[in-house]
């Protein structure tokens, strides 16, 4: 498929930089999910089992991060623009991936994390690009784009990262930080403002953290159920950075190169779901009607994954997992029809906290049930116990949609 297919003519300036930036972070981020387990391993003397209960709380500490500051960041972009705030998270996280290749304990690895959470925060203001520059009918077809690029990255990632783990854990940590500082580079050169001075508002700490992000989102009609079910959803979806690799690992024996495999095609088909059949779906059956079939699709792999036995069946599942592609874009353009012009950073903002929570809640829930059932004091020996809870999460989430009141013009 061609770049140019891809983005298609219409796609602004701003919205390719945010691309780039989020195929530039899902290979940086992809990169090193097939060599943590190692790396962890390593710094701790564990076995996986235990790997798997530290890597929760590794991703927990992230997750408060992201919770605390996704609000400040949202409120920042709205005043003072989208493009100082998007850069200097870009900057962050390459200094975050450069010290990590060279933290020497476990304490390093706990304490960078949380500045990565702060420098992730940045989902807020590169949302938000997209609706500063794109009219509210075709905002899902972007927000979908933005889907496809970090799937692409991750197809990418991954497999780079399984066969660069050879050479040594640490080797990917390196790759990935020379990515995002070209990316900085690129975005300091080629990344124009796109929220107009006029849009502009005067930023106000008592909007700038959760509990006041909530009081303001409380004010907008339908927010509250959109933001519900995207910590569901973002709960029962986080099942895969947070066990995939662990998991694989003590169901099937695989290495890092078959689990970076793995992630690749993952990621090739979130590129094919959401270039291809995301506009499709969209033009036939609406955000929401487009939001319910991926969760029913998604909801039902893992399932899946939970009861599969041979490795092979998880390759197959495969092309239903892809059908999560089609629920976050939609939930996002839904969401931003809920804002105006001056408020779409503090919305985003307020939304990147809301998946936060259930980052906060994932590493707490999936990995210790992973790391009990697969362990040896274990009643029972389930590998897939994390998949059969996430199932059971995401189909929490469709009576929500069906029950949640229309935007206003």
């Amino acid at each position: 498929m061609t770049s140019r297919r891809l983005l298609g003519p219409a796609v602004p300036p701003a919205v390719k930089f945010v691309l780039a930036v989020m195929v530039a972070n899902a290979v940086g981020f992809g990169i090193i999910i097939p060599v943590t387990p190692a790396l962890v391993m390593e710094l701790s003397g564990q076995g996986v089992s235990e790997a798997t209960a530290i890597g929760g709380w590794l991703a927990f500490i992230y997750a408060i991060a992201q919770f605390l500051f996704s609000p400040l960041m949202g409120n920042l972009s709205d005043r003072w623009g989208r493009r100082p705030v998007l850069l200097a998270s870009v900057g962050g996280f390459a200094v975050d991936f450069l010290v990590l290749a060279l933290a020497p304990s476990l304490v390093w690895l706990f304490a960078i994390r949380f500045f990565a959470g702060i420098f992730g925060a940045s989902n807020a203001p590169a949302q938000s690009v997209i609706a500063d520059v794109t009219p509210p009918e075709h905002r899902a077809r972007m927000y979908g784009l933005i889907g496809a690029a970090f799937g692409l990255g991750f197809a990418l990632g991954p497999a780079i990262g399984g066969l660069l783990g050879g050479f040594g854990p640490r080797v990917p940590f390196f790759v990935a930080a020379g990515l995002l500082a070209i990316a900085f580079v690129y975005g300091w050169a080629k990344l124009p403002e796109t929220l107009a001075p006029e849009n502009r508002r005067s930023f106000d700490w008592r909007r700038a953290n959760p509990v006041g992000a909530f009081l303001e989102a409380r004010k907008l009609s339908g927010l509250g159920a959109i933001a519900t079910v995207y910590f569901l959803w973002q709960l029962a979806t986080l099942v895969y950075p947070m066990t995939w690799s662990y998991f694989t690992i003590a169901r099937y024996g695989w290495s890092q190169s078959v689990v970076g495999l793995s992630l690749a095609g993952v990621g090739l088909a979130m590129v094919f779901m959401q270039t291809i059949i995301l506009p499709i779906a969209v033009a036939r059956w609406g955000e929401r009607g487009t939001a319910v079939r991926g969760i029913i699709g998604a909801s039902l792999s893992m399932l899946g994954f939970a009861a599969a036995t041979q490795g092979w069946m998880v390759f197959a599942l495969f092309p239903l997992m892809a059908t999560q592609s089609l629920v976050h874009a939609n939930l996002t353009s839904m969401m931003t029809r809920r804002a105006d012009a001056t408020t779409q950073g503090e919305v985003q903002g307020f939304a990147s906290a809301v998946m936060a929570v259930g980052s906060l809640i994932a590493p707490l829930l999936y990995n210790p049930l992973q790391a009990w059932f697969t362990g040896s004091s274990a009643p029972a020996n389930i590998p897939g116990i994390a998949y059969l809870v996430a199932g059971c999460i995401g189909f929490a989430c469709l009576p929500i949609l069906f029950a949640m009141p229309r935007a206003r013009a």
